[in-house]
């Protein structure tokens, strides 16, 4: 039986598992390809993450890898590191080797998007998390 927390403040959320949408659909930057901080194409964004609280994106999944989804592997990045957006990029402040080597990201293993689960990917790409620093 999967446990779900019910504090919003808590927890992030897919924003394809919510009923939210975004306000314009040209703010969707799922499917755009990600490119790094050397120019080169690492994967495509594959999910963004929400906080339901404030309704913002606070996490990119990164698909990577992999040829027609066999072999793909999922990376997650703040928002924090997006250096811009074109109708069909994203580009991020890190290199691929960075991403490749953040802490890993199952997405059919993890049940519960916590405080205590984002904590390593912020400390990782050096960016205080949303909430502060206070636990």
């Amino acid at each position: 039986m999967t446990q779900h927390i019910h504090d919003s403040h808590d927890l992030l959320e897919k924003l394809g598992d919510t009923n939210l949408t975004l306000a314009h659909s040209s703010d969707d930057i799922r499917d755009r390809k990600v490119i790094d901080s050397d120019g080169e194409a690492l994967g495509h964004v594959s999910a963004l993450f929400i906080d339901r609280k404030d309704r913002k994106v606070r996490f990119l999944q990164v698909g990577a890898g992999g040829f027609l989804g066999m072999g793909e592997r999922e990376f997650l990045v703040p928002i924090e590191d997006v250096s811009s957006v074109s109708h069909a990029e994203v580009h991020i402040n890190h290199s691929r080797n960075h991403v490749i080597a953040a802490p890993p990201f199952d997405p059919r293993l993890t049940l519960k998007y916590n405080r205590d689960f984002w904590y390593p990917y912020y400390g990782y790409y050096g960016v205080t998390p949303y909430w502060g620093n206070a636990t």
